[in-house]
């Protein structure tokens, strides 16, 4: 069973002086406060660890994706967890809004809201894929939204494709420590997104994927299409038997590359050598 106190600092909502109140009896606190359900409304919004100006990108949440908020404070930064991967942090209070029924899913690695059914249209609005959109009726191949504004059709269509099928379409998206869209993300957020895509859930970060995702594969089992291989602190999906992709401060890309140049230059780095290699199970439904 995945075990959230394993990883209490990203995936417990508990500090010294507040906690969420469904831990009380279990997390020593201060106060506890009880959720409240909302969403996100921003594009993408940045989430840090602690409430600092200068703190590192912890991860981003997309637009229309649920999160818990247990606290909101005066400097305009609120305190909660993420409903898709339970990640728990701060991030600008204006980024929120009511909760509200589940939608489409974006497709397309960005889109854009316009104005009105029309390519040449003003913009209004972006959406990374992934994002959470409640569709009131379609015209002219868009989409018209609940809240206002229009999505191209094709955009919200399924594609389908496995997991590696998925993270080839990031290829060349710049590397973001954090980040978690086509604008800029990490190495585990692109299994995590490229395995949502998928029809796979998948924490965040590297060390619980490394945990929890799929089966560990013995060392005399061959690698092949699809396997997730593990270093300290990096991760890459193997596109084939011989060849890796990730997302990785080398190219500061996501890049793919012969699995064992790639094994040998992270090692040379001082990444050290493959500490894990796991198998996905295969999607429901095939």
């Amino acid at each position: 069973m995945n075990d959230p106190y394993r990883f209490p600092g990203r995936l417990v909502p508990a500090r010294p002086d507040l906690a969420a109140r469904h831990l009380e009896g279990r997390v020593r606190a201060e106060r506890y406060a009880e959720g409240q359900a909302r969403q996100v409304v921003a594009a993408v919004l940045d989430l840090t660890l602690a409430p600092e100006p200068g703190a590192s990108l912890g991860t981003q949440l997309l637009h229309g994706e649920p999160f818990t908020l247990y606290e909101t404070r005066p400097d305009g930064l609120a305190w909660g967890q993420s409903g898709i991967d339970g990640y728990v942090g701060y991030v600008a209070a204006a980024g929120l809004g009511p909760a509200e029924p589940a939608g489409q899913r974006v497709t397309a690695l960005w889109s854009h809201v316009y104005s009105r059914p029309a390519v040449r249209a003003r913009v209004t609005a972006e959406l990374p894929l992934g994002a959470e959109i409640r569709v009131a009726a379609t015209e002219d191949g868009f989409a018209r939204l609940a809240g206002g504004g229009f999505v191209p059709l094709q955009h919200l269509a399924p594609i389908p494709g496995d997991v590696v099928d998925h993270a080839a379409r990031f290829v060349g998206v710049p590397y973001l420590w954090g980040g978690r869209s086509a604008r800029g993300l990490d190495c585990s957020a692109l299994v995590q997104l490229a395995c949502m895509a998928a029809g796979l859930a998948a924490p965040r970060d590297t060390d619980m994927q490394a945990e929890w995702l799929g089966e560990a594969l013995p060392a005399e089992v061959p690698l092949r299409r699809g396997d997730l291989v593990f270093w300290d602190g990096h991760v890459g999906i193997m596109r084939d038997a011989g060849t890796l992709i990730h997302a990785n401060g080398h190219h500061m890309a996501v890049a793919t590359e012969p699995f064992l140049p790639a094994t040998a230059r992270i090692e040379a780095a001082g990444g050290g050598p493959v500490t894990m290699r796991r198998r996905l199970p295969a999607p429901a439904g095939r």
